[in-house]
């Protein structure tokens, strides 16, 4: 079983095509899903598919960028694997062992770099391009700034130098995260019981509406990509009902422009609207 999952995942890097695939699936599902059992009633200016197609157009920036670095994504890997360097090999790791390290930090990658980018007035700049989505839904989750996009991918690869992560680790991540970045931003109800059960072990859909709330401390919290746990172990969690929940930002960029495409693209590099 190890082989097989081993080999379809240390080169579906080099199958585009099946991984856009799973993307726009993903997409597609969660979509008709949030249809039937919205989380809370979405108010589009021009419509659900004139939203999401901005935010297309940064899912595929998004996806450019992250191509592009894929590249050195590869050598390093191959490079910890020839010199036996990162925490998988130093702590002489089975296959199990390498996929869970490496999970584990590329997980805390996404939670840094989250992090850094609200704590930087710079790095906010091309940050609160995400959040300043009034209407989020399954379409946000890559609404990303290019500048937003390249620095993820920085981090991203900083931690498979640390960790030493094998390529089919790093794509069973990716393949983790396009599922909960999906899962997180879709406006789908969840049982609250339920909702609550999964926020203990991975990043819930109202965990993470939480941190789309206009209005710090809320928008400074719930951190998380694939899993909680880092925002409960660094204390940055925090609940609000998703009834109390409102989109968008309180100052920064005028929310009625949340759909102006040049003028987000154009943001990050003009003065910050207080």
């Amino acid at each position: 079983m190890w082989e097989q999952i081993i080999e379809h995942f240390q080169t579906l890097e080099q199958r585009p095509l099946e991984r856009t695939i799973f993307l726009v699936g993903g997409l597609l599902l969660f979509w008709i899903i949030e249809g039937a059992i919205p989380l809370l009633p979405l108010r589009y200016k021009k419509g659900k598919v004139r939203h999401a197609g901005v935010n297309f157009v940064f899912t595929i920036i998004h996806l450019v960028i992250h191509t592009g670095l894929a590249v050195i994504i590869v050598l390093l890997s191959e490079w910890c694997l020839r010199n036996n360097f990162g925490l998988v090999y130093w702590f002489n790791s089975g296959i199990a062992g390498k996929i869970i390290i490496s999970v584990i930090a590329l997980d805390f990658s996404s939670w840094l770099v989250h992090f850094v980018m609200h704590k930087s007035r710079f790095l906010w700049r091309f940050h609160l391009i995400h959040h300043s989505d009034n209407n989020v839904d399954v379409t946000t989750g890559l609404r990303h700034h290019p500048g937003d996009s390249l620095l993820r991918g920085i981090f991203f690869i900083l931690l498979i130098f640390v960790s030493g992560a094998p390529m089919y680790a790093v794509m069973i991540y990716q393949t983790l995260v396009v599922i909960s970045t999906a899962f997180t931003h879709a406006n789908i109800s969840l049982p609250p019981k339920l909702d609550r059960a999964l926020s203990y072990i991975i990043v819930s859909p109202n965990m993470h509406k939480v941190h789309h709330h206009w209005k710090q401390p809320y928008t400074d919290s719930n951190y998380g990509a694939v899993f909680s746990f880092w925002d409960r172990l660094l204390g940055t969690f925090m609940k609000l009902e998703p009834k109390d929940i409102r989109y968008g930002l309180d100052q920064y960029y005028p929310n009625e422009k949340d759909e102006d495409l040049v003028s987000l693209l154009k943001k990050p590099f003009q003065k910050l609207d207080l």
